[in-house]
């Protein structure tokens, strides 16, 4: 199993496992926002499958039908985790305010403990994510890092409502219910910003100006390149496909152009292994 693949399995595994716990001490403690961190537990499961399905189909070679790829279901996943999110957190914070003001029975102190490893293990898990998802260039796995990276902060948040609570039942008697609506509001700000970001992909948003200058850098160490008129890169799953017009001296034949274009092309992809392929046009340098 690629690496990618392998950390969405792990990450299924491990929120499986903390959604579990904390579900059930949270009913078992009478804790909300233990509870609440358990539902965002365990749709990081559901995100995770997503994941590893969504870089299973990526990894897919291209056919007749796709050219470019599968690369696009891979940013596909990605929006459709942040989605989930979004809508998952308001529930989580819907019914966590609900029961501001009821009477609930007092909490147990061992609902601190699910908390705590919840927090270490969901740091670990989003250091990880963050490493290969830079590496790999995946938004499914980087949607999924920054769950587990919000789910590190829902596990401190929860555990200020739940000391409150604990420390003075009397005057913090609601702290309990508020910390798992904030909780869930961090889970709809997190998946706002993976839909915002695999919506800008989808669009075919340009990458920043220091890649586009690492494409045109390497265009022009090619002997007989005189310039780059025109560069446009699109990202297609994990990496990017690049169109170049590429200057070169007007008054050389069809055959010495397109040979220069063609060691153009195998430059950059040799170079930047972000990329996927070029698509060289030639142009007569003024």
């Amino acid at each position: 199993m690629p690496t990618g693949q392998r950390v969405a399995a792990a990450g299924m595994l491990v929120s499986g496992i903390l959604a579990l716990i904390k579900i059930s001490a949270g009913l078992a403690g009478h804790s909300t926002a233990v509870f609440a961190d358990g539902l965002e537990s365990a749709s990081d499961v559901f995100a995770s499958g997503l994941v590893l399905l969504g870089l299973t189909i990526a990894a897919k070679p291209a056919d007749e039908e796709h050219p470019y790829g599968h690369g696009r279901v891979e940013i596909l996943t990605g929006l459709v985790i942040g989605l989930a999110l979004t809508a998952g957190g308001a529930l989580i914070s819907y019914g966590s305010i609900g029961r501001v003001g009821r009477p609930q029975p007092p909490l147990a102190g061992f609902v601190v403990w699910p908390l705590v490893i919840s927090l270490a293990a969901k740091s670990v898990l989003a250091i990880l994510k963050f490493r290969y998802a830079r590496k790999l260039q995946s938004d499914s796995l980087k949607a999924d890092a920054w769950n587990d990276a919000m789910d590190s902060l829902s596990a401190v948040t929860a555990l200020i409502a739940v000391g409150l609570a604990l420390a003075d039942p009397l005057r913090f008697r609601d702290a309990d219910c508020y910390g798992g609506f904030v909780v869930g509001f961090m889970v709809v700000l997190v998946g706002v910003r993976v839909v915002r970001d695999t919506a800008l992909q989808l669009m075919d948003t340009m990458p920043d100006e220091r890649h586009m200058r690492q494409i045109r850098e390497a265009a022009s160490t090619v002997p007989g390149a005189r310039g780059v008129e025109k560069c446009f890169a699109r990202k297609t799953g994990l990496r990017y496909h690049v169109d170049l017009h590429l200057e070169v001296d007007p008054e050389m034949t069809v055959r010495q152009s397109h040979e220069i274009a063609h060691q153009v092309r195998l430059e950059i992809m040799e170079r930047l292994d972000w990329v996927a392929d070029v698509l060289v046009h030639v142009e007569p340098a003024p």
